[in-house]
């Protein structure tokens, strides 16, 4: 595909590295299951590059991200595909220091986009205080999942000052 002067600006920079990535393409025989037996539930700041931080190639695993790294209904729902159905084996989530999750309070940030929409926002953004509390938590809530079993699930605070992994639950 080629970038076109209509596509929003961004866009079109995609597809143009797409082209370069395209040309250079090498992977299309790689296996379906990830080459590790492993799964990655990652925050999705954009400091944080879950690939580089655990020395993963592509096709080593299976990454999830969402704001917070949090494990929820979604993000349990991709788990369980991936380890009834994909094979894999053991579970990593990743937080990290810096998180904007800490910033804010559900129902400050609830009351902007409803003011700055004029529509009530029925959402939860799952906000925390606690960053090792909340790790703690996310590893606890994959555990006791009753379709994720007999794996291990690891968690690790990723320092955006230093690109260290400290091992926490």
């Amino acid at each position: 595909m080629t970038a076109t002067a209509s596509q929003p600006p961004q866009l079109a920079r995609a597809i143009s590295e797409n082209d370069r990535y395209a040309a250079q393409f090498d992977r299309s025989s790689l296996p379906l299951p990830p080459g590790r037996k492993l799964a990655v539930l990652a925050c999705m700041d954009a400091r944080l590059t879950v690939e580089d931080a655990l020395g993963l190639r592509t096709g080593d695993a299976h990454i999830i991200r969402n704001a917070g790294g949090l494990a929820t209904d979604d993000a349990i729902r991709s788990l369980v595909i991936r380890q009834h159905l994909l094979g894999t084996e053991e579970v990593i989530v990743v937080e990290h220091t810096g998180c904007g999750m800490l910033t804010f309070e559900d129902e400050p940030v609830r009351q902007q986009i409803a003011t700055a929409t004029g529509t009530t926002v029925d959402l939860t953004f799952h906000s925390f205080r606690n960053l090792e509390e909340n790790l703690a938590a996310q590893v606890e809530r994959i555990r006791a999942h009753p379709w994720i079993k007999d794996v291990p699930v690891s968690g690790v605070i990723y320092e955006v000052e230093s690109g260290r992994l400290r091992h926490i639950a």
